[in-house]
């Protein structure tokens, strides 16, 4: 496959394909390859148990998990890849690993499954895509690894992915083929095909495939002891991140464009800790924090304000941290600044405090929301009459939300907002239970233009966000080395400042 699109494809004036005489003279005089490989990934066994679990839901079936495709950003340049992330929960790969590939649960007559990775593995030297493909090829983008890489490293069965789609249809009249059909729709599209030909109905697939991308995100709202381990690393590279930004909080002023100079440095140290940010980072300075998904970060940042710092690493394995910090831009409150800060603190001290077993997970915002809902009645804000019982009925009331529109929590793991395809009752009806990531992120946001708000709360905006493992007896604030009061947040900045 050319690295290109289809416009450059048009244009056709990329280079040609070479002499035959330079062909055998690339190919000649290279020392042998030095394994790759030499041991088991520490993710393996992990991933074979959760292939396990999937196993026993859907006996006698096939199932087939794509990673996906590169995709091109512009014209002939790829955007950086990353596997679907059923893929990565189910063989442990993580990273950039491994485009095209796809994991096959293979139907065994005596019960079970074959685990089987099928993708492109490395290219012989003597072979054209070792030199002169772009987009795959090692002279360009570096070495794959090979199958007996593979299967070392995972401890399961690899193949060439040419044969795959062969492989997917056969029998597709006879065996239930289930396909997690967003990971890769071009792939998608020509299994359908397949399986049709082979003997399946056009009707039955997309039913019968919602079933296993359902089941595959609700099986990850438990982590387990080595996804546990990876939110622990990504968490601490996010604190590492956030020192990062706070030292360098006076260029940021100085310089002009400082929330993009934030973003930056988080960017720096989040690429060299790990794979990189796990999602866009906001940093969102003044007023701009009041926009609750403010990802542009073109602003400048002054002192005397707030700056709004949401975000998180992705460790090599994709599994990414998820923090908030609201902290003063010269390292001391403001009464005004205080007040609003100290309110979202107290509501976001009562959402941890829900965390437990037993509760559920749409406590946690309960117990938030009625903080907040307490501080903006003694504030004066809800119509007049109106009381926190009436504002917090959802029916008739919920005023509040003009200032706390979002949520208290999400899962978290290898998505930001992990487990997306469980169902309401499964997410927000069900009850907490140990090995479950959730975030606490209460908040409030009095836009400058809000005439409703206090004169002195308007511009600013302040979310405070911490990542919870739920614990047999109650739960563990991942992220507790980050202060989070205003007083302690006050003495983090003065100390990363004076080092």
């Amino acid at each position: 496959m050319d690295r290109v699109s289809e416009e450059q494809k048009q244009a056709d004036n990329r280079a040609r394909a070479t002499t035959d005489e330079l062909r055998a003279f690339i190919q000649e005089d290279w020392a042998p390859r030095r394994p790759t490989v030499t041991e088991r990934a520490p993710s393996a066994e992990y991933a074979a148990a959760r292939r396990a679990v999937l196993s026993a839901a859907f006996p006698r079936q096939r199932l087939v998990v794509p990673a996906g495709g590169l995709k091109v950003r512009s014209n002939d340049t790829d955007y950086v890849f990353r596997p679907h992330t059923a893929f990565a929960y189910l063989t442990g790969l993580g990273a950039d690993r491994e485009p095209d590939a796809v994991l096959v649960l293979e139907p065994l007559d005596d019960g079970g499954h074959e685990a089987v990775l099928w993708f492109r593995p490395l290219a012989d030297r003597d072979s054209d895509e070792f030199f002169a493909d772009a987009r795959y090829g090692e002279f360009w983008v570096g070495a794959r690894p090979t199958i007996d890489d593979v299967e070392l490293e995972l401890g399961l069965t690899a193949r060439h992915v040419d044969g795959l789609v062969d492989a997917v249809a056969k029998d597709a009249g006879e065996v239930t083929v289930r396909v997690v059909r967003d990971a890769d729709l071009e792939l998608t599209a020509r299994l359908d095909a397949a399986r049709v030909e082979n003997g399946a109905t056009e009707e039955s697939l997309a039913e019968s495939d919602d079933a296993l991308a359902h089941f595959v995100s609700h099986a990850r709202m438990c982590k387990d002891e080595f996804e546990v381990e990876q939110m622990r690393e990504a968490v601490a590279a996010t604190h590492a991140g956030f020192e990062a930004m706070i030292a360098a909080m006076p260029e940021a002023v100085e310089g002009g464009r400082g929330e993009r100079w934030l973003e930056g440095t988080f960017g720096l140290s989040a690429r060299h800790r790990g794979n990189g940010v796990g999602y866009d980072s906001i940093c969102a300075a003044g007023d701009h924090a009041n926009t609750l998904h403010w990802i542009k970060n073109t602003g400048d940042v002054h002192e005397g304000e707030l700056v709004l710092i949401d975000a998180g690493v992705e460790v090599d394995s994709l599994y990414t941290a998820d923090i908030t910090r609201t902290l003063p831009v010269d390292g001391t409150f403001t009464d005004a600044q205080r007040e609003v800060y100290d309110a979202v603190y107290a509501a976001q001290q009562a959402g941890i405090e829900a965390v437990k077993p037993g509760n559920r997970f749409s406590d946690v915002h309960a117990a938030a929301i009625r903080v907040i809902a307490e501080h903006l009645h003694a504030w004066g804000l809800l119509p007049e009459g109106v009381s926190v019982e009436d504002t917090l009925d959802k029916e008739h009331g919920q005023y509040h939300r003009r200032w706390m529109v979002h949520g208290t929590s999400h899962h978290l793991g290898l998505d930001v907002h992990d487990c997306a395809l469980a169902t309401r009752e499964e997410y927000m009806d069900a009850e907490l239970r140990p090995g479950m990531v959730l975030t606490v992120e209460p908040g409030l946001y009095f836009k400058a233009d809000d005439l409703k708000a206090p004169e002195r709360f308007r511009g600013i905006g302040v979310r405070i966000e911490d990542d919870v493992l739920v614990t047999e007896d109650g739960c563990e604030n991942l992220s507790a080395a980050m202060p989070r009061s205003a007083d302690e947040v006050e003495a983090w900045v003065a100390r990363v400042q004076q080092r």
